[in-house]
Protein backbone atom coordinates (compact mmCIF):
# COMPACT_ATOMS: atom_id res chain seq x y z
CA UNK A 1 0.00 0.00 0.00
CA UNK A 2 2.98 2.45 0.40
CA UNK A 3 5.74 3.94 -2.06
CA UNK A 4 8.61 4.76 0.45
CA UNK A 5 8.51 2.21 3.43
CA UNK A 6 10.98 3.85 5.65
CA UNK A 7 7.81 6.51 6.07
CA UNK A 8 5.18 4.02 6.64
CA UNK A 9 6.86 2.31 9.34
CA UNK A 10 8.00 5.75 11.37
CA UNK A 11 4.57 6.67 10.79
CA UNK A 12 3.07 3.61 12.51
CA UNK A 13 5.57 4.50 15.28
CA UNK A 14 3.92 8.06 15.47
CA UNK A 15 -0.05 6.55 15.06
CA UNK A 16 1.43 4.31 17.99
CA UNK A 17 2.11 7.20 20.56
CA UNK A 18 -1.28 8.59 20.07
CA UNK A 19 -3.02 5.17 20.35
CA UNK A 20 -1.08 4.55 23.20
CA UNK A 21 0.04 8.11 25.16
CA UNK A 22 3.05 6.03 27.44
CA UNK A 23 5.24 5.75 24.26
CA UNK A 24 5.89 9.67 24.66
CA UNK A 25 7.06 8.90 28.00
CA UNK A 26 10.36 7.59 29.92
CA UNK A 27 12.57 6.11 27.33
CA UNK A 28 10.06 5.81 24.12
CA UNK A 29 10.99 9.45 22.50
CA UNK A 30 14.23 8.50 21.11
CA UNK A 31 12.54 6.14 19.29
CA UNK A 32 11.16 8.57 16.76
CA UNK A 33 14.63 9.56 15.76
CA UNK A 34 16.26 6.00 14.29
CA UNK A 35 15.61 4.59 11.12
CA UNK A 36 13.27 1.29 10.70
CA UNK A 37 13.20 -0.46 7.12
CA UNK A 38 11.32 -3.31 8.87
CA UNK A 39 8.07 -3.54 11.02
CA UNK A 40 9.02 -6.16 13.00
CA UNK A 41 12.15 -4.59 14.23
CA UNK A 42 10.82 -1.41 15.28
CA UNK A 43 8.59 -3.72 17.65
CA UNK A 44 11.53 -5.66 18.10
CA UNK A 45 12.81 -1.81 19.51
CA UNK A 46 9.84 -0.94 21.56
CA UNK A 47 9.53 -4.16 23.20
CA UNK A 48 13.09 -3.64 23.96
CA UNK A 49 12.44 -0.24 26.21
CA UNK A 50 9.04 -1.22 27.31
CA UNK A 51 10.37 -4.41 28.92
CA UNK A 52 13.46 -2.41 30.15
CA UNK A 53 10.84 -0.09 31.87
CA UNK A 54 8.72 -2.95 32.93
CA UNK A 55 11.58 -4.51 35.09
CA UNK A 56 12.23 -1.17 36.43
CA UNK A 57 8.86 -1.02 37.90
CA UNK A 58 8.62 -4.71 38.52
CA UNK A 59 7.04 -7.69 36.49
CA UNK A 60 3.52 -7.83 37.04
CA UNK A 61 2.86 -10.88 39.69
CA UNK A 62 -0.09 -13.19 40.30
CA UNK A 63 -1.23 -15.80 42.45
CA UNK A 64 -1.42 -19.07 40.93
CA UNK A 65 -2.25 -22.60 42.44
CA UNK A 66 0.26 -24.43 43.34
CA UNK A 67 1.08 -28.19 44.48
CA UNK A 68 3.93 -30.12 45.80
CA UNK A 69 5.73 -32.02 49.23
CA UNK A 70 6.61 -29.42 51.87
CA UNK A 71 8.88 -30.09 55.23
CA UNK A 72 6.08 -28.10 56.63
CA UNK A 73 2.11 -27.84 56.00
CA UNK A 74 0.76 -24.57 53.56
CA UNK A 75 -2.07 -24.02 52.54
CA UNK A 76 -4.68 -27.40 51.98
CA UNK A 77 -3.70 -30.49 53.12
CA UNK A 78 -3.51 -32.99 50.24
CA UNK A 79 -4.47 -36.49 52.42
CA UNK A 80 -3.82 -38.80 49.66
CA UNK A 81 -0.65 -37.68 48.35
CA UNK A 82 0.47 -37.16 51.89
CA UNK A 83 -0.35 -40.61 52.51
CA UNK A 84 1.74 -41.78 49.67
CA UNK A 85 4.78 -39.81 50.67
CA UNK A 86 4.06 -41.84 53.83
CA UNK A 87 4.41 -45.36 52.30
CA UNK A 88 7.57 -43.96 50.69
CA UNK A 89 9.33 -43.00 53.92
CA UNK A 90 9.02 -39.32 53.00
CA UNK A 91 8.51 -37.18 55.49
CA UNK A 92 6.81 -34.63 53.50
CA UNK A 93 3.23 -33.13 53.46
CA UNK A 94 1.70 -33.14 50.15
CA UNK A 95 0.05 -29.35 50.22
CA UNK A 96 -2.14 -26.95 47.38
CA UNK A 97 -1.33 -23.46 47.98
CA UNK A 98 -1.57 -20.43 46.09
CA UNK A 99 1.63 -18.18 45.40
CA UNK A 100 2.34 -15.07 43.98
CA UNK A 101 4.16 -15.91 41.04
CA UNK A 102 5.95 -14.05 38.10
CA UNK A 103 4.49 -16.94 35.80
CA UNK A 104 1.42 -15.43 34.24
CA UNK A 105 -0.18 -14.97 31.32
CA UNK A 106 0.91 -11.28 31.18
CA UNK A 107 5.01 -12.15 31.23
CA UNK A 108 4.10 -15.55 29.36
CA UNK A 109 3.25 -13.46 26.30
CA UNK A 110 6.21 -11.23 26.39
CA UNK A 111 8.28 -13.91 27.00
CA UNK A 112 6.64 -15.82 24.02
CA UNK A 113 6.87 -12.77 21.78
CA UNK A 114 10.14 -12.12 22.28
CA UNK A 115 10.91 -15.72 21.20
CA UNK A 116 9.39 -15.45 18.05
CA UNK A 117 11.36 -12.03 17.09
CA UNK A 118 14.84 -13.53 18.02
CA UNK A 119 14.08 -15.89 15.25
CA UNK A 120 12.68 -13.34 12.79
CA UNK A 121 14.99 -12.55 9.97
CA UNK A 122 14.02 -8.72 9.75
CA UNK A 123 14.77 -8.12 13.12
CA UNK A 124 18.25 -6.76 13.63
CA UNK A 125 21.12 -8.59 15.67
CA UNK A 126 21.83 -5.84 18.08
CA UNK A 127 18.13 -5.67 18.93
CA UNK A 128 17.74 -9.61 19.09
CA UNK A 129 21.04 -9.12 21.67
CA UNK A 130 19.19 -6.69 23.78
CA UNK A 131 16.09 -9.14 23.77
CA UNK A 132 18.02 -11.82 25.08
CA UNK A 133 19.63 -10.14 27.87
CA UNK A 134 16.48 -9.62 29.21
CA UNK A 135 15.08 -12.58 29.15
CA UNK A 136 17.27 -13.53 31.71
CA UNK A 137 14.78 -11.91 33.76
CA UNK A 138 12.48 -13.89 32.93
CA UNK A 139 13.81 -17.30 33.82
CA UNK A 140 10.72 -17.94 35.67
CA UNK A 141 8.36 -17.68 32.96
CA UNK A 142 6.95 -20.15 30.39
CA UNK A 143 6.57 -19.82 26.79
CA UNK A 144 2.95 -20.66 25.81
CA UNK A 145 1.62 -21.96 22.76
CA UNK A 146 -0.08 -18.82 20.99
CA UNK A 147 -3.48 -20.77 20.27
CA UNK A 148 -4.20 -20.68 23.70
CA UNK A 149 -4.01 -17.04 24.05
CA UNK A 150 -7.63 -15.39 24.85
CA UNK A 151 -7.27 -11.69 23.85
CA UNK A 152 -10.49 -11.12 24.50
CA UNK A 153 -10.13 -11.81 27.81
CA UNK A 154 -7.79 -9.56 28.76
CA UNK A 155 -8.28 -6.80 31.35
CA UNK A 156 -5.64 -4.16 33.04
CA UNK A 157 -6.27 -2.93 36.13
CA UNK A 158 -3.65 -0.50 37.63
CA UNK A 159 -1.20 -3.07 38.83
CA UNK A 160 -0.74 -3.87 35.18
CA UNK A 161 -1.94 -1.12 33.02
CA UNK A 162 2.17 -0.68 32.46
CA UNK A 163 1.52 -4.03 29.83
CA UNK A 164 -1.25 -2.64 28.31
CA UNK A 165 0.43 -0.89 25.42
CA UNK A 166 3.11 -3.94 25.32
CA UNK A 167 0.78 -6.89 25.07
CA UNK A 168 -1.06 -4.80 22.33
CA UNK A 169 2.73 -4.72 20.34
CA UNK A 170 2.53 -8.35 20.92
CA UNK A 171 -1.29 -8.98 19.41
CA UNK A 172 -0.12 -7.35 16.86
CA UNK A 173 3.07 -9.77 16.07
CA UNK A 174 1.43 -12.98 17.58
CA UNK A 175 -1.59 -13.04 15.67
CA UNK A 176 0.98 -12.53 12.25
CA UNK A 177 1.80 -16.10 12.64
CA UNK A 178 0.43 -19.27 10.49
CA UNK A 179 1.08 -22.51 11.87
CA UNK A 180 2.54 -24.43 8.82
CA UNK A 181 1.21 -28.18 7.88
CA UNK A 182 4.72 -29.74 7.87
CA UNK A 183 6.81 -29.05 10.74
CA UNK A 184 4.28 -27.69 12.91
CA UNK A 185 6.30 -24.35 12.97
CA UNK A 186 5.32 -21.02 13.40
CA UNK A 187 5.97 -18.89 10.33
CA UNK A 188 5.89 -14.78 10.29
CA UNK A 189 3.84 -13.65 8.00
CA UNK A 190 3.61 -9.74 6.66
CA UNK A 191 1.81 -7.26 8.59
CA UNK A 192 -1.55 -7.15 7.30
CA UNK A 193 -4.41 -4.79 6.47
CA UNK A 194 -6.17 -5.91 9.64
CA UNK A 195 -3.52 -5.30 12.03
CA UNK A 196 -3.14 -1.40 10.51
CA UNK A 197 -7.13 -0.86 9.87
CA UNK A 198 -7.10 -1.99 13.77
CA UNK A 199 -4.64 0.85 14.60
CA UNK A 200 -5.40 3.19 11.75
CA UNK A 201 -9.26 3.29 13.88
CA UNK A 202 -7.73 3.85 17.33
CA UNK A 203 -5.05 6.25 16.06
CA UNK A 204 -7.41 8.67 14.74
CA UNK A 205 -9.77 8.34 17.08
CA UNK A 206 -7.01 9.65 19.75
CA UNK A 207 -6.05 12.20 17.63
CA UNK A 208 -9.08 13.82 17.75
CA UNK A 209 -9.21 12.89 20.65
CA UNK A 210 -5.93 14.96 21.81
CA UNK A 211 -6.33 17.82 19.86
CA UNK A 212 -10.07 18.66 19.56
CA UNK A 213 -11.72 17.83 23.11
CA UNK A 214 -14.60 20.34 22.57
CA UNK A 215 -15.44 17.49 20.09
CA UNK A 216 -15.85 14.94 22.33
CA UNK A 217 -14.23 12.40 19.79
CA UNK A 218 -15.55 8.30 21.49
CA UNK A 219 -17.20 5.21 19.49
CA UNK A 220 -20.73 5.61 20.11
CA UNK A 221 -23.23 2.74 20.01
CA UNK A 222 -26.27 3.77 17.74
CA UNK A 223 -29.79 2.32 18.61
CA UNK A 224 -32.01 1.26 15.38
CA UNK A 225 -34.57 3.83 14.87
CA UNK A 226 -37.47 1.43 14.79
CA UNK A 227 -41.06 0.57 17.02
CA UNK A 228 -39.22 -1.74 19.24
CA UNK A 229 -42.94 -3.32 20.03
CA UNK A 230 -43.35 -3.97 16.33
CA UNK A 231 -39.56 -4.99 15.82
CA UNK A 232 -37.89 -8.26 16.54
CA UNK A 233 -34.86 -5.87 17.78
CA UNK A 234 -33.11 -8.85 19.18
CA UNK A 235 -31.62 -10.01 16.04
CA UNK A 236 -30.65 -6.68 14.48
CA UNK A 237 -26.90 -6.47 14.54
CA UNK A 238 -25.43 -3.90 17.02
CA UNK A 239 -24.38 -0.05 15.20
CA UNK A 240 -21.07 1.37 16.75
CA UNK A 241 -19.05 3.51 15.35
CA UNK A 242 -15.51 4.22 15.16
CA UNK A 243 -15.60 7.84 16.29
CA UNK A 244 -18.26 9.96 16.97
CA UNK A 245 -17.58 14.06 16.99
CA UNK A 246 -20.16 16.25 18.71
CA UNK A 247 -19.85 19.99 18.53
CA UNK A 248 -23.10 21.90 19.83
CA UNK A 249 -26.24 20.20 17.67
CA UNK A 250 -24.16 18.50 15.04
CA UNK A 251 -22.38 15.46 14.85
CA UNK A 252 -19.97 13.37 12.33
CA UNK A 253 -19.66 9.76 12.48
CA UNK A 254 -16.28 8.61 10.87
CA UNK A 255 -16.03 5.32 9.54
CA UNK A 256 -12.43 4.46 9.08
CA UNK A 257 -11.49 2.30 6.26
CA UNK A 258 -8.09 0.49 5.90
CA UNK A 259 -8.17 -1.60 2.39
CA UNK A 260 -5.37 -2.69 0.03
CA UNK A 261 -8.05 -1.41 -2.89
CA UNK A 262 -10.04 1.62 -1.08
CA UNK A 263 -12.59 1.47 -4.38
CA UNK A 264 -14.42 -1.51 -6.13
CA UNK A 265 -15.06 -1.57 -10.33
CA UNK A 266 -17.82 -2.52 -11.51
CA UNK A 267 -18.56 -2.28 -15.55
CA UNK A 268 -15.30 -0.52 -16.02
CA UNK A 269 -16.53 1.99 -13.10
CA UNK A 270 -14.79 2.48 -9.96
CA UNK A 271 -16.99 3.32 -6.89
CA UNK A 272 -17.01 3.25 -3.25
CA UNK A 273 -17.66 0.16 -1.46
CA UNK A 274 -21.58 -0.76 -1.45
CA UNK A 275 -20.90 -2.23 1.93
CA UNK A 276 -19.39 0.92 3.18
CA UNK A 277 -21.91 3.12 2.16
CA UNK A 278 -25.04 1.04 3.08
CA UNK A 279 -23.39 0.81 6.31
CA UNK A 280 -22.47 4.76 7.54
CA UNK A 281 -25.71 5.72 5.52
CA UNK A 282 -27.36 3.53 8.33
CA UNK A 283 -25.17 4.83 11.28
CA UNK A 284 -26.08 8.36 10.29
CA UNK A 285 -29.93 8.33 9.64
CA UNK A 286 -30.35 6.09 12.42
CA UNK A 287 -28.50 8.48 14.78
CA UNK A 288 -30.51 11.33 13.07
CA UNK A 289 -33.86 9.96 14.74
CA UNK A 290 -35.72 13.47 14.14
CA UNK A 291 -34.49 13.79 10.32
CA UNK A 292 -32.85 17.16 11.21
CA UNK A 293 -30.24 16.99 9.03
CA UNK A 294 -27.07 17.71 11.92
CA UNK A 295 -26.10 14.77 11.42
CA UNK A 296 -23.29 13.93 8.65
CA UNK A 297 -20.74 10.55 8.07
CA UNK A 298 -17.48 10.23 6.61
CA UNK A 299 -15.54 7.06 4.69
CA UNK A 300 -12.41 7.87 5.84
CA UNK A 301 -9.88 5.81 3.66
CA UNK A 302 -6.19 4.84 3.56
CA UNK A 303 -4.45 6.34 0.65
CA UNK A 304 -3.22 3.38 -1.74
CA UNK A 305 -1.80 3.28 -4.80
CA UNK A 306 -4.60 3.19 -6.94
CA UNK A 307 -4.61 6.06 -9.40
CA UNK A 308 -8.29 7.26 -8.53
CA UNK A 309 -9.13 7.53 -4.32
CA UNK A 310 -12.28 8.51 -2.64
CA UNK A 311 -12.69 11.96 -2.79
CA UNK A 312 -16.50 13.81 -2.69
CA UNK A 313 -19.65 13.86 -0.76
CA UNK A 314 -23.45 12.88 -1.17
CA UNK A 315 -26.04 15.54 0.32
CA UNK A 316 -29.79 13.45 1.15
CA UNK A 317 -32.54 15.53 0.79
CA UNK A 318 -32.96 15.64 4.66
CA UNK A 319 -29.73 17.79 4.44
CA UNK A 320 -27.13 15.03 5.43
CA UNK A 321 -24.00 14.68 4.02
CA UNK A 322 -21.44 11.83 3.25
CA UNK A 323 -18.18 12.76 2.59
CA UNK A 324 -15.39 10.38 1.31
CA UNK A 325 -12.05 11.46 2.16
CA UNK A 326 -8.40 10.24 1.83
CA UNK A 327 -5.38 9.98 4.10
CA UNK A 328 -2.75 9.65 2.89
CA UNK A 329 -0.18 7.65 5.53
CA UNK A 330 3.02 7.55 3.48
CA UNK A 331 4.10 11.63 3.99
CA UNK A 332 5.83 13.27 6.74
CA UNK A 333 3.44 13.12 9.78
CA UNK A 334 2.93 16.76 9.73
CA UNK A 335 1.35 16.78 6.84
CA UNK A 336 -0.79 13.92 7.64
CA UNK A 337 -2.06 16.26 10.97
CA UNK A 338 -2.50 18.68 8.78
CA UNK A 339 -4.97 16.52 6.51
CA UNK A 340 -7.05 15.29 9.76
CA UNK A 341 -7.62 18.90 10.41
CA UNK A 342 -8.86 19.55 7.38
CA UNK A 343 -11.26 17.11 7.10
CA UNK A 344 -13.41 19.06 10.21
CA UNK A 345 -13.16 22.25 8.57
CA UNK A 346 -16.27 22.17 6.55
CA UNK A 347 -18.02 18.95 8.24
CA UNK A 348 -18.73 20.24 11.47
Amino acid sequence: MTIDKGIFIRNIYYMLTYAFQELKQNNYEEIAGEEFDEIHDLFAEILVRGISYQLKQGLHKEYISCHGSLSTLKGKLDINGTINNLMRKQQKIDCEYDELSENNKFNQILKTTVQFLLKHPNVKSDRKASLKRLMLFFSNVEVIDILTINWTTMRFDRNCKTYQMLLYVCYFILDGMLMTTEKGTYKMRDFSDEHMCRLYEKFVLEYYRKHYPELKAKATQIDWNIDKEQSTSSILPIMRTDITLTFKERTLIIDTKYYSKSMQCQFDKRTIHSNNLYQIHSYVMNYDVNHTGNVDGMLLYAKTEEDITPDGQTTFRDGNIIYYRTLDLNQDFENIKKQLDGFLVHSL
